[in-house]
């Protein structure tokens, strides 16, 4: 049947599907009507498709199944709806004042002679131009979520989908669902191919396969961390997902050509074996190594009194260097490229301050980076020199779905002395980018640790380096730090040798909790954080970070974090809060961002001055300060002081943070540290996953677990092969 009406109120909405519950007044009375709807707001008039059901608690509601969008037509409603907030910069005030002037004529109006909006009080020609705008543009998007809704589509990657293509929405996706994956972040294949297989497309389409390949390149690249992938294991993995058989494989090679021959794609030789990469990986991956060889030919450093700087620098601090910290510091000297490598307590932050006092004793400008804001603020903590990330120092920006840097090759970075922590967690892109901004001359300092998780980008390129024996390198493993007080330290060293740590030894900064069953050890984690070590090291839960292996189980991220914040943050009424899915977030919770979001403004306070700047990233975490359910937007405010609003769209790039993965906790360190050890997939559970998670406390550590899975993850050595070309590059420099 169906229902006509106009919205009263939204009594709730789920931003991620677009459920909603809403009061509709139809023919004078209440309706209460729920499901799935576009973008809507308060006045406006829908026409609805559906049944009246009987809900056991609610009582009876109208089901909705098809929803459309009417003009309102009384002065009263078009001055409601004017002042809903959806056309921005049109309050109550300026509704008003535009419908007194214009009555039912308001909305044709502001449609088809914007200019006439100027007659109003307070409405300059450009802000009429720009509320006619935004009135034609939510139209427009509103039939494009419709559109979109019937492909399943949720409410929030319908209006980013919008926001890519404006008008041309729907007529992009009729003619080529598959853009999509290639034009819009977060869509994958499998969400494309349902839109195109509802829109009659062929199974065999050539833009199908297109699609496909691509997609098998981009999951290997982002799952594996492969630059490179042999053409046997592409032909398969995109069969494997179009679901062709055998006879079909002559179809997706001829795509494989194609996109050879337009050069998205390169054809290389990976160990005999016949590979592709994308041209934009081959292309920065041999500009590393060509430029990094530069670098190492030209550096025209001056030759410095090293030793007698050192020895300087240890009667100034009353301390005395070990010999490898010395050929550390001497080797990044003397070497327009270098790495010191090394796991916690080996003294790497030690080196780096020894190596700016020398720097400066020399007169060399020194810059100090790290891949994310977390990482950067710790080594501004430890060094007490200023310190950024690589994407601010490198001054990016975005624009037209485009990041960009402004310094580079024509814009080189002004410094003597590049310094960088860290190492392990820079990928392709962002190596490529660094030294694109890094004039010759420069002295280029690397610093980490080998044996951590590998970047979360394409590319291998710290072990590229090490193991192609061109960058002078110094691995440390003498232990300095906290010495043998430290079990935090003695124990990740056991674990990266292959030895289990001694779980028995009663310390004050490492725990183990044996508990086998996963609904036993969730309890026990939310005890922890929520009363035990709180009232143990008398720190807030705030310090305590709790990080998993996996995000699926009882035990795993997802669970840990609903648990976590029930205990930690529960609802109350002084608490607004947003569904987005499944996940509810709430004033006060812990989140972290998931995916980088070059865009995204933020402010910042330094010196009692506001900063204006762009960029979250993949791992930022903050908590959210603020939250408008009208508007349905928050406030979060990052660990390095950044603070960010979220609109709809990009709410859906939030997480609960309470638990995380290890992999997300990659240059990060936290107070306190609880970990699950659980039965698990062997291709992840292993050594580095273990060592890496361990490494993550400052203080404290807790394993929480069965002993003989934390036996078989450091026993367990397996990793995924990266396939990539950098190493053969710094070897041979020859091309493909």
């Amino acid at each position: 049947m169906k229902l006509s009406g106009t919205i009263k109120s939204i009594i709730f909405k789920n931003l991620e599907t677009g459920y909603c519950v809403i009061e509709l007044e139809s023919g004078g009375k209440p309706v209460i009507c729920t499901g799935k709807f576009p973008v809507v707001g308060e006045a406006e008039v829908l026409e609805l498709d559906g049944e009246f059901k009987l809900n056991n608690r609610y009582g009876e509601q109208f089901e909705v199944s098809k929803v459309q969008i009417k003009k309102p037509t009384s002065v009263e409603a078009i001055e409601k709806y004017l002042a809903s907030g959806l056309i921005s910069g049109v309050g109550e005030a300026t509704s008003r004042n535009i419908v007194a002037m214009f009555g039912e004529k308001t909305l044709e109006i502001i449609d088809k002679s914007p200019l006439e909006l100027e007659k109003v009080k307070g409405i300059s020609r450009r802000k009429a131009l720009e509320i006619g705008s935004a009135y034609k543009d939510i139209k427009k998007m509103q039939e494009a979520v419709i559109f979109l809704q019937a492909y399943d589509v949720t409410i929030g990657l319908a209006v980013k989908i919008y926001e890519q293509y404006k008008h041309k929405t729907i007529e992009v996706l009729q003619t080529n669902p598959y853009r999509l994956i290639e034009d819009i972040d977060g869509v994958g294949f499998k969400t494309a191919d349902k839109i195109a297989a509802k829109l009659g497309i062929a199974p065999d389409s050539e833009y199908r396969i297109r699609a496909g390949v691509l997609y098998v390149m981009s999951e290997l690249a982002e799952n594996q961390g492969s630059t490179v992938v042999l053409i046997k294991d592409l032909v398969a993995g995109t069969c494997g997902i179009l679901g062709f058989n055998e006879e079909m494989m002559g179809d997706v090679e001829r795509q494989v050509t194609m996109l050879i021959i337009e050069g998205l794609l390169k054809k290389v030789e990976y160990n005999q074996e016949e590979a592709v990469c994308t041209t934009k990986n081959y292309t920065m991956e041999k500009h590393i190594a060509t430029k990094l060889k530069l670098f190492l030919d030209t550096n025209t450093t001056p030759h410095a009194d090293t030793d007698r700087l050192i020895q300087e620098y240890e009667r100034i601090n009353n301390i005395t260097l070990h010999k490898t910290q010395r050929e550390a510091i001497s080797c990044a000297v003397a070497s327009g490229v270098s790495i010191i490598t090394g796991g916690p307590g080996t003294g790497k932050t030690t080196i780096i301050k020894c190596l700016l006092y020398i720097l400066e004793s020399m007169g060399k400008k020194s810059m100090l980076m790290a891949p994310t804001g977390r990482a950067a603020k710790r080594l501004e903590e430890q060094t007490q020199m200023p310190a950024s990330t690589i994407h601010r120092a490198l001054e990016m920006g975005y624009s037209k779905n485009k990041l960009s840097f402004a310094r580079n090759e024509h814009n080189p970075l002004e410094t003597d002395v590049v310094i960088v922590d860290e190492i392990s967690m820079l990928d392709v892109f962002l190596m490529y980018s660094l030294l694109k901004a890094t004039k010759l001359g420069t002295k280029l300092v690397f610093v980490g640790d080998k044996d951590q998780l590998p970047s979360v980008g394409a590319g291998n390129v710290l072990a590229d380096m090490l193991s192609s024996d061109e960058i002078p390198y110094v691995c440390l493993s003498q232990i300095f730090r906290q010495g043998e007080n430290s079990q935090i330290i003695v124990n990740a060293h056991k674990i990266n040798n292959g030895e289990m740590p001694d779980l028995a030894q009663k310390s004050d900064d490492f725990f183990y909790s044996s508990k086998f069953e996963p609904a036993v050890v969730i309890e026990e984690i939310v005890d922890m954080v929520s009363k035990r070590i709180p009232a143990y090291k008398n720190i807030s839960p705030k310090d305590i970070q709790v990080i998993a292996p996996m995000k699926s189980g009882l035990a795993g991220v997802d669970n840990a974090n609903i648990k976590l914040q029930a205990a930690l943050n529960p609802p109350s009424a002084d608490k607004p809060e947003l569904v987005v899915g499944k996940r509810t977030f709430r004033l006060g919770d812990k989140v972290m961002q998931t995916s980088n979001n070059y865009e995204q403004e933020w402010t910042k306070l330094e010196n009692n001055i506001t900063v204006f700047g762009q960029g979250v990233f993949n791992g930022d975490i903050g908590y959210i300060d603020q939250i408008n359910t009208v508007a349905s937007t928050m406030y979060v405010t990052f660990d390095d002081g950044r603070r960010a609003g979220y609109s709809l769209v990009e709410i859906e790039d939030l997480t609960l943070a309470y638990a995380i993965t290890i992999h997300k906790s990659q240059g990060s360190e936290f107070p306190v540290v609880i970990i699950p050890i659980l039965a698990g997939n062997p291709k992840l559970y292993n050594k580095n996953l273990l060592y890496t998670a361990v490494t993550r406390a400052k203080n404290m550590v807790v394993l929480i677990g069965k002993s003989g899975n934390i036996y078989y993850m450091i026993k367990n050595k397996f990793s995924v092969e990266r396939k990539t070309l950098l190493k053969d590059f710094l070897i041979t420099g020859r091309s493909f």
